[in-house]
């Protein structure tokens, strides 16, 4: 951001000139000013964000376009089950994994405009500073928990999750240091380290998928198969598709340019 931007939001978040002092060094410091002002934008949005919690990106906003996509049956590989959604949608489960400020769900929520209950939405992290910011965001519209990956979750949502999306961590252990100061310095490591190549994280939500997407196929579920969607890097994308490929998931690579942001979309088969 520019400097007069960053200075505009601090005053306007400062209840007197002792508190807009604080704010201001901190920032000086380096700490996020998201973190600072307590929230970030996001699709729109404004996430609640909390000191020592991951700051969602602006390139995570290519999840929420293509999963959006997906429900929306525009850019597809599933189909909407014949009489199990409401108006399309009722009955529909989206999981958020790695959620952070569970930013992304809160992202889908809104952009369906759907009401209370019209979609089950869960997300989870295993730190609970992040979960606190979870459950602000989505407030009654989602369930947030606490814990690794899917042991996180109810174990009711085995085997019929439509729409899973994780930005777990992607960055490699070593370059962690050559990271801003910002993320470096004042967000968790957790969040950030994806160990030696970065991907450590990412095989295991890929390994466990199928065992948590619907399969689709025919009987009372309908055909309509769940999908996963994670983001990567440009350098790490062909990597994670083939982890995709070798979990038995049909998987394609999504890029998006102009938000600097690589995703891999897969579908159980």
């Amino acid at each position: 951001m520019f400097a007069e931007e960053e200075a505009e939001l601090l005053a306007s978040a400062a209840a007197d000139p002792a508190t807009l002092a604080s704010m201001v060094e901190r920032r000086v410091a380096g700490e996020p000013l998201e973190a600072i002002v307590g929230w970030a934008s996001f699709c729109g949005l404004r996430i609640v964000v909390a000191p020592g919690v991951f700051v969602p990106r602006r390139r995570t906003e290519l999840l929420v376009r293509e999963a959006l996509a997906i429900v929306r049956h525009e850019n597809a590989p599933i189909r909407p089950r014949e009489g199990r959604f409401r108006g399309g949608l009722s009955g529909l489960a989206v999981v958020e994994l790695c959620c952070g400020t569970a930013a992304v769900a809160a992202a889908i929520l809104d952009g369906m405009g759907t009401s209370e209950g019209e979609l089950e939405v869960h997300a989870s992290d295993i730190d609970p500073r992040a979960t606190a910011c979870a459950r602000e965001n989505l407030g009654e519209r989602g369930q947030v928990h606490t814990g690794d990956l899917y042991d996180a979750l109810p174990a009711t949502l085995r085997g019929r999750v439509d729409v899973l999306v994780a930005n777990a961590p992607y960055v490699p252990t070593d370059a962690i240091a050559m990271m801003p100061p910002e993320a470096r310095d004042h967000e968790p490591r957790v969040a950030l380290d994806g160990g030696t190549d970065g991907l450590a994280v990412q095989r295991r939500i890929i390994h466990d998928a199928p065992e948590w997407l619907s399969p689709g196929g025919h009987g009372p579920r309908g055909a309509r198969p769940g999908v996963l969607l994670i983001e990567t890097s440009r350098r790490q994308a062909a990597d994670t598709f083939a982890a995709c490929e070798a979990a038995g998931l049909v998987a394609r690579v999504v890029t998006d340019d102009e938000l600097d942001a690589t995703a891999v979309v897969a579908v159980a088969p």
